[in-house]
């Protein structure tokens, strides 16, 4: 624990009240289920990028990473660099065309409504299964956010791990479960604008306390000269081709992940993508280097080593020791922003799932906007109880639990969303076949974890090939299906 005083508390309390205010704001606004999941199809480039951003890094850009890096160094490299190419490609190649694509697709508001119109499957059941996978994975993710947001207050305020747990997601259950979109996109854009400038000043600052960059190398140098290699791990071993790729495989994960893709869908227009790539691009490059820095000089600057999960707490524990009280609190109050900001946003995408995917497609096909809005809303608190659980154990490595869930929305939705947005011949059974083959490939690799290879990996190749071969040997798209394809394209002249 770190010793909080009255300006840690001032800071984290005015977060916290403008946090709220905003969701506040949000519900007293008339609700349509467009604007509850997608605001309306009217998020500008600049929300549009830092709520994208901020929803993706979560808390384990300020924690999980720099633990990483602080165990083993510049090896966490490669995961900054994979995670630095998959957003550039997601943003370059899927932003534009997925806004114009939902947009044709009867105005598609979730990925599985999207995947259901793309191939005009009539009988549910390529929405229903999505659904269910955005259930499996999301609950993991969403978990590791609040195991973040737990061990964030313990940290810092002394409170039990599953009182501070339970104290997080009542937050992020508050603003979601009034403002929906718009009140998780406005609060991830003030969130991300406190994650870049958190994660750039305490690496920035303690390596001024240390001497500067050459002293502060040097001493990492003479204390933890392994630190400083690209190809070896911490242990001094050879990094082995397997372990490079499944780390730099993070990036493939991008083009599954429900929560960034619905930041594309919603953006006002296409024409905004390009500007809206530039801002993320700047955030995400910035934001990666600076989260490896902060482990490194982690192990320079504090005279206490970290031992197990604590590993995790080396960003919070350098804040309270570099900067006075209020403004460690308002640097400490980003660490709770990457985890609200990414649990929001989770919450919100199952939410939609259930409501939309489930509860109108099966049982309500007649069901009212008001209605699925309140749908939604009980799903928030439904999942979020389920989520607290699961994580109830303080040990958890919150790098560990999102990888999981990173892999399972990579390898089930990113081969299907990529392949049904450019390949003409795709059918709906080759989709319902990735989307099975992906998700059952990652929850079964997991727990075998053949040849230390990221499960994201096997789950991405084998849903692509399952794709591929269940399209060509299926019965071609029908015409109406070949005709919005073409459309979509005709948009992009």
């Amino acid at each position: 624990m770190i010793e909080s005083s009255t300006g840690i508390l001032a800071a984290f309390a005015i977060y916290l009240i403008v946090m709220m205010g905003i969701g506040i704001y949000y519900w007293r606004k008339e609700q349509t289920m467009s604007d509850y999941i997608l605001g309306g199809r009217q998020l500008g480039a600049w929300v549009t990028s830092m709520s994208a951003e901020a929803s993706d890094m979560s808390g384990w850009m300020l924690m999980g990473l720099p633990g990483y890096a602080y165990v083993a160094g510049l090896e966490a490299s490669w995961i900054a660099l994979g995670l630095i190419l998959g957003t550039w490609a997601n943003w370059r190649f899927i932003a534009k065309r997925l806004r114009q694509y939902t947009q044709i697709a009867n105005d598609s508001l979730t990925l599985p409504d999207y995947f259901q119109n793309r191939f005009q499957d009539k009988s549910q059941i390529l929405r229903v299964i999505s659904a269910v996978f955005i259930l499996i994975f999301f609950l993991i993710y969403t978990s590791s956010g609040f195991v973040a947001g737990g061990k964030l207050f313990q940290t810092v305020f002394g409170l039990p791990y599953t009182t501070a747990m339970v104290l997080g997601a009542f937050v992020v259950v508050f603003y979601t479960f009034l403002g929906g979109f718009m009140a998780v996109c406005w609060t991830d854009f003030v969130q991300g604008v406190m994650m870049f400038f958190a994660i750039l000043a305490v690496p920035i600052t303690a390596t001024f306390l240390l001497g500067g960059p050459i002293a502060t190398a040097n001493s990492l140098t003479t204390m933890h000269a392994e630190l400083f290699h690209f190809f070896s791990g911490a242990n001094g071993k050879p990094l082995t081709l397997i372990a490079v790729v499944s780390m730099m495989a993070w990036g493939l994960g991008y083009f599954g992940q429900p929560h960034i893709l619905v930041r594309f869908m919603a953006i006002r227009s296409s024409a905004e993508v390009k500007k809206a790539t530039n801002i993320a691009m700047t955030w995400v490059i910035f934001s990666l280097v600076a989260a490896v820095l902060v482990g490194l000089v982690g192990r320079a600057y504090l005279t206490t080593p970290l031992e197990g999960s604590a590993v995790e707490t080396v960003f919070m524990v350098m804040t309270h020791d570099v900067f006075s009280s209020f403004f460690a609190g308002l640097i400490l109050a980003a660490v709770l922003a990457a985890v609200m900001s990414t649990a929001s946003s989770q919450l919100l995408v199952t939410a939609s799932a259930v409501s939309q995917d489930f509860y109108k497609a099966l049982f309500r096909r007649d069901a009212g906007e008001k209605e699925l809005v309140w749908v939604s809303r009980a799903t928030v608190l439904v999942v979020t109880v389920a989520a607290v659980l699961l994580g109830i154990d303080p040990n958890n490595f919150i790098l560990d639990m999102v990888a999981y869930a990173w892999a399972g929305f990579g390898a089930a939705f990113g081969p299907t969303l990529v392949l049904s947005l450019f390949w003409k011949r795709m059918t709906r059974n080759g989709a319902l076949a990735g989307i099975i083959v992906g998700g059952i490939t990652v929850l079964i690799w997991k727990q075998f974890a053949f040849w230390g290879l990221y499960e994201i990996v096997p789950g991405f190749v084998l849903s692509c090939l399952a794709i591929y071969f269940v399209s060509i040997f299926d019965i071609p798209p029908t015409q109406a299906v070949l005709n919005e394809f073409e459309a979509v394209d005709k948009s992009e002249i």
